[in-house]
Formats: structure tokens, C-alpha cells, sequence
């Protein structure tokens, strides 16, 4: 029998304007590279109906029609709608896409040199509320009522167009493999030595210290914080991931990893305990099954959900 050895084989590539490690096992580099092709075709196929700034794509013609009139969608667009406002009530809003209509009050490159007035803050967040996405079922319509209302899928995007490829590849038979979203990992299946993927979860306080390899098994895991966007006034540290529903930028936390079985789901977590707060976020994530949660706050303490396990190194 001249079976050859089944090895993974990886290519990273820009898609949805973020890296992408595409890991997928199997017998061949010839079989490999088709299954990749397969891959990259359905993400970017998703990219084509989510993306806000392709002009064509049936996410900027709801953009275009807010305050004026229902846009008829996809299923698959309509269905991830209904499932991110289901996020929504699941975080009391934290999570909310339509986040988008926010006004850019807050510069984290070093420009500002005050902070926003109380006035300008609440102004700023006045078009967002997923309470103002109309869903119509029957008609796979979406309306966005008030006028300069936006959506936009840069907190779930990645994590839903991750599962989606994950999906085709299970279905085409490939045993095992890693989707790699720029740091949102989407694994199935084993390494070809029988081990389970692992994931390096990293300090922020000292990137070159990983403190934990967690096995992931089937599942996603997500990591938000990005630890170099934030400002400093009066002593505070406001990161980058601002509060949906006030428009002020979180503080506290400067790392959160999600475990869950999707990584739409995960992304979305991940953000949404950023702004929840570590205790708020942590009862949260306590209540919901088959997701777990790391948090390190900005003193650099560690914090677990209640079931998660780890290899200390």
C-alpha cells in the first residue's frame, strides 16, 4: 500500500482585511491546496454579502435605506441578523451591530488631547440600538429605522465566515484542520499525531510570555485586546472597545479569550464581557453553556469561568 502520511498543511492569506492561517490536514499538497482554494472561496463569498464598504453588497444597501425603507435579503444575511440581535438581549446590548451609526469620537492614535464632552459622548451613540432593527420574517426584509442608521459585522464577521468555511471542509471530508482568523481560532478533529490542537494564551502585561497552552477540542477559541489602542486621561485607561450603548470606551479589562463552539459566538463574547466588565461578563458566561472565558485586567490578574481547565506552563 503506498499511502502517504496525512500532514497538515497551512497558507496565510489577507481576507476580510485580516490575516488568515488556513491549517487543513491531509494525504497530499494537490488535495491540500484544493481544499484551501475551498476555503478562501466561501469566505470571501460571505465578505461579498457582509462587507459595509463594498457599495453592491446587500449590507450597505440596508446602510443606504435606513429611515427609508425595508431590503430584502438572503436568508443566510437575515439569519445572522436575527442571530446577532439574539446576542443583544443575550448582553443586555453590550453586543450590538448596529454599533456602526456610532459617531468616531474617541482617536486612539495619540491625537486627542481632552476628552469628549458629556454632550458629544451621548450624541455619538443618539442612531445605535438593535432595538431599532426591524426584523420581517415573512418577507426576509431588514429596516433600519432611524435615518443614518448603520450596521456592520466587524465584531462577528470573521468568527461566522470562520464556521461557515469550517462547515464546508467537515463536509467535504477533511478530518482535522485550524481556521485562524487573526487570533480567532476555529479548530476540528486532531493533530495527525492524535494530539489535540492547542492554543498559547499570552499575558498582555509581557507578550512574550505565554502563561497557558489550553487543548481545544472542536471548537473556537477568541482573544480580544488590543492592548497598544487605548488613552489615558486623569489616571484611567480607555481602551479602544467602546460601550455600544453609552459611547464611552471600556476600562478595566485589557484581555478577554473566549472559549465556545462557534467562533461567531465566541467573537462576539468576547467583546461584549470587554464592555460588560469582569464581573457582570463573568456571571454572564457562568450561565451559559459550553462557554468558558479568561479575563486579564489591567493590574494583570487573571480571572477564569467557573469550569475552564488549565496547563499552567
Amino acid at each position: 500500500m503506498g499511502c502517504t502520511a496525512q500532514q497538515p498543511y497551512k497558507r496565510t492569506l489577507k481576507l476580510m482585511g485580516s490575516r488568515f492561517d488556513i491549517t487543513v490536514v491531509a494525504n497530499d499538497s494537490i488535495k491540500a491546496n484544493i481544499y484551501i482554494d475551498t476555503a478562501v472561496a466561501e469566505i470571501s463569498r460571505i465578505e461579498n454579502l457582509i462587507s459595509s464598504w463594498d457599495n453592491t453588497s446587500q449590507t450597505s444597501q440596508i446602510n443606504r435605506n435606513a429611515g427609508i425603507k425595508p431590503v430584502k435579503v438572503d436568508k443566510e444575511l437575515f439569519d445572522l441578523i436575527e442571530r446577532a440581535i439574539g446576542i443583544s438581549k443575550l448582553t443586555d446590548g453590550a453586543f450590538d451591530i448596529s454599533y456602526a451609526s456610532m459617531d468616531r469620537i474617541w482617536k486612539f492614535d495619540g491625537s486627542m488631547a481632552k476628552m469628549p464632552s458629556k454632550e458629544e459622548i451621548t450624541a455619538s451613540v443618539e442612531k445605535v440600538g438593535y432595538q431599532n432593527i426591524v426584523l420581517d420574517k415573512m418577507n426576509s426584509t431588514i429596516f433600519l429605522k432611524l435615518e443614518g442608521m448603520k450596521i456592520g459585522f466587524g465584531a462577528i464577521g470573521k468568527g461566522y465566515a470562520a464556521d461557515m468555511a469550517k462547515n464546508l471542509l467537515i463536509s467535504k471530508g477533511v478530518p482535522s484542520g485550524i481556521i485562524n482568523a487573526s487570533g480567532d481560532m476555529n479548530t476540528w478533529g486532531k493533530q495527525p499525531n492524535g494530539n489535540e490542537w492547542k492554543v498559547a494564551i499570552t499575558n498582555p502585561m509581557d507578550k512574550n510570555k505565554v502563561f497557558a497552552l489550553l487543548p481545544i477540542t472542536n471548537g473556537a477559541v477568541v482573544t480580544s485586546g488590543n492592548y497598544e489602542k487605548y488613552v489615558n486621561f486623569n489616571g484611567k485607561r480607555y481602551t479602544h472597545i467602546i460601550d455600544p450603548r453609552t459611547g464611552y470606551p471600556s476600562t478595566g479589562i485589557i484581555s478577554v479569550t473566549v472559549f465556545a463552539p462557534k467562533a461567531e459566538l465566541a467573537d462576539a463574547l468576547a467583546t461584549s464581557v470587554f464592555v460588560m466588565g469582569k464581573e457582570a461578563g463573568l456571571d454572564r458566561i457562568n450561565q451559559l453553556p459550553k462557554i468558558e472565558c479568561i479575563i486579564i485586567d489591567d493590574k494583570g490578574n487573571i480571572t477564569k469561568s467557573k469550569n475552564i481547565e488549565i496547563d499552567k506552563l
